[in-house]
């Protein structure tokens, strides 16, 4: 057998699309959120920031279910799907990356207000006092400021989107070319005692993952010697 076979490039290049993508739209929605989180003292606040942080005790079926129904034929996702013709996002890769940044928010959000909160009042204080508008100020002191949160945050919520398993066979299925990702791959492996390709496919997964936890690592060590 092809150690690099066409079936599993096309499951890499499949896992790799999903996450950039989901990573993208992440950065987008959970940068004002984290924001907003990180400055407002409303009671309303530790709610809204709890229910972001669902996904982190949820187990994964349960959340595929939900997001199966929503985006189900009957449900807002059919709606959606039919202004192009089509019956469901269920079982589809657009399906897949609403699931991915469903589940994934958390991972993204926390790092990010984190940074935010870590930097204090001071240097939003001082660019008000040069006259800056909130909007600039967000730009030019807290987002420069709060950099290793977003590169946390990116590298975790790409990291989540790859390793993602339960949700995305519940909402995606195990569709060559469409849905099938590298973690389902690897199960209808095992299923199949396909144990060549399994091997291959855990060992670019742990690979994968050393990578994470070393580029976190020097993130963090990077991050520590700027506050010093």
């Amino acid at each position: 057998m092809e150690i690099w076979s066409t079936e599993i490039r096309q499951s890499v290049l499949l896992t790799i699309e999903l996450a950039t993508i989901s990573t993208a739209i992440l950065l987008v929605l959970a940068t004002p959120l984290a924001w907003s989180l990180a400055r407002a003292q409303a009671w309303w606040t530790e709610i809204v920031a709890s229910v972001v942080a669902l996904p982190l005790v949820l187990p994964p079926t349960v959340l595929g279910f939900y997001l199966l129904v929503l985006l189900g034929p009957d449900g807002p996702g059919g709606w959606i799907a039919h202004l192009w013709g089509g019956r469901t996002l269920a079982f589809t890769f657009e399906g897949l990356v609403i699931g991915s940044v469903v589940y994934s928010m958390p991972f993204v959000v926390q790092p990010i207000r984190n940074a935010f909160t870590a930097m204090g009042e001071r240097p939003l204080e001082v660019a008000a006092t040069l006259r800056a508008s909130p909007l600039r100020t967000f730009w030019t002191v807290a987002v420069p400021l709060a950099r290793p949160g977003f590169l946390t945050g990116a590298v975790l919520g790409f990291a989540h989107t790859v390793g993602e398993f339960g949700l995305v066979l519940m909402i995606g299925g195990n569709i060559p070319g469409r849905t099938k990702v590298l973690s389902v791959a690897l199960f209808d492996y095992v299923e199949t005692s396909r144990w060549r390709e399994a091997s291959i496919l855990a060992g670019l997964m742990v690979i994968f993952a050393f990578a994470v936890i070393l580029t976190m690592t020097l993130v963090d060590k990077r991050a520590a010697r700027a506050a010093a």
